[in-house]
């Protein structure tokens, strides 16, 4: 009877998160009984717990059934409009503080539940160094430490999805590896507004489905990152940040295709030494992002631009573009020839709350352009040149209504746009553009 009180009493305080309503069930224990004290003990040890999530359930309209889309995933053969759970997470993060308030470890582990099943999304645990206060180290599964936009919670975010390059170049942003950040914590500290953090990754994330590490080399991720300043007396704040990824994969046949000329045109040449097999072909990102917010006028909310720019070397396959997560295999179960392409891509955000913090207004523009050697008609049959080379810009709207801190409306728009090209199926604009209406419940 004793131990069913105990777990009643220590499950309403793990979840009793605001101060004021936990001291008010301190002072009904009491603690001149022996189960009184080892109900205090038990809530000092797990105050530090804390449960977190959110979920967002949607309808979504497309041009035309069965279209391929980045909105949430391509649309069933004869769908063109669908309900969906897009996100179902539920986050455990775990910390505890020293005597001068300051972080030792963190633990955090979070899941995503929809209807097409359930997933971990981070799993990992951070030790904080207690002598300088500005070192930390992180192991397990987490997000990549690149650019602005892929560490941006969807939970936060002012658009449905991430942009087109982030997905593909990054699916499910997480990765297994170990980082060390340099961030110092005490308020004091001149370096304050400096976050440093390099690690080294497998490089498959959480694409790999299980299938782990596929080969022995380790992707370098780092990022020197400036938090919010103040530009002025008007408490302009201004941030940003550069990135790079070092990294790739090994080849494991011996055709290797890279950009040339071909038939007098630009297209896929190929080199089929044997010397590639074991080789580890590119992955080189380089980017910088910004980000700028102005109070409005009348004190009531903010007017906010961002801009992240991405280039470098990506290898994949001839049909997409997208990190492999396992090796690459055609129906047969043999390795896939690797395709070396250069990239880059950015996207521009305009942020306008409307008078009040409740309703904002948001435009994006977006591009990805897979192959930078070849645009519109020179992407054409016989040169080795596919779907995947071809450039996608994309200019969404959106209006949001904040009504609560836990309940939150979206409506977005997605104007996708391909560039024409001689290929079958993609000489004119492909008719792909998507409506979403979100909501997000958030606790």
């Amino acid at each position: 009877m004793r131990t069913a009180k105990r777990i009643l009493i220590v499950i309403v305080l793990i979840f009793t998160s605001v101060a004021a309503r936990a001291q008010f069930l301190m002072d009904m224990i009491d603690t001149t009984t022996e189960l009184g004290k080892g109900m205090v003990a038990m809530y000092h040890k797990y105050d530090a717990l804390r449960f977190s999530g959110y979920i967002q359930p949607q309808f979504q309209m497309i041009q035309k059934k069965g279209a391929a889309s980045f909105a949430g995933g391509d649309f069933s053969k004869e769908v063109d409009n669908r309900f969906t759970l897009r996100r179902g997470r539920l986050r455990l993060d775990y910390e505890r503080y020293n005597k001068h308030d300051m972080p030792v470890v963190q633990f955090a582990f979070q899941f995503d539940g929809t209807e097409r099943g359930v997933f971990i999304r981070d799993f990992y645990g951070r030790f904080f160094e207690p002598k300088f206060n500005m070192f930390s180290l992180a192991m397990g599964m987490f997000a990549r430490p690149f650019g602005y936009e892929v560490n941006l919670s969807s939970a936060d975010r002012e658009t449905p999805e991430r942009g087109r390059m982030s997905q593909l170049l990054m699916k499910t942003e997480r990765d297994l590896g170990a980082m060390i950040s340099f961030e110092p914590r005490d308020k004091k500290n001149r370096l304050r507004f400096l976050k440093i953090d390099a690690g080294l990754f497998n490089g498959q994330g959480l694409s790999a489905s299980g299938a782990g590490d596929f080969d022995s080399h380790k992707d370098f991720i780092g990022r020197i990152g400036i938090k919010p300043v103040k530009l002025n007396a008007d408490k302009w704040m201004i941030s940003g940040g550069v990135s790079v990824l070092y990294g790739g994969m090994a080849q494991f046949t011996p055709a290797i295709y890279t950009m040339g000329t071909t038939g007098g045109r630009q297209g896929f040449v190929v080199d089929s030494s044997a010397d590639n097999l074991g080789k580890i072909a590119p992955r080189h990102y380089y980017g910088g992002d910004i980000q700028l917010k102005i109070p409005n006028g009348s004190g009531k909310g903010y007017t906010q631009f961002r801009a992240e720019y991405i280039r470098g070397t990506q290898t994949a396959t001839a049909a997409t573009t997208e990190t492999p997560g396992i090796i690459p295999v055609d129906a047969t179960g043999k390795p896939l020839p690797l395709y070396i392409r250069s990239f880059d891509g950015a996207y521009l955000y305009f942020i306008q709350d409307l008078g009040n913090p409740h309703h904002q207004v948001v435009v994006k523009y977006d591009w990805y352009d897979p192959n930078r050697q070849v645009k519109g008609k020179d992407i054409a049959p016989g040169t080795g040149l596919t779907p995947a080379d071809i450039r996608y810009n994309t200019l969404g709207f959106g209006y949001l209504y904040y009504a609560n801190e836990h309940l939150k409306f979206m409506f977005y728009y997605d104007w996708v746009q391909n560039e024409s090209t001689a290929l079958p199926g993609y000489e004119d604009d492909l008719k792909d553009n998507v409506l979403t209406c979100r909501v997000q419940y958030r606790f």
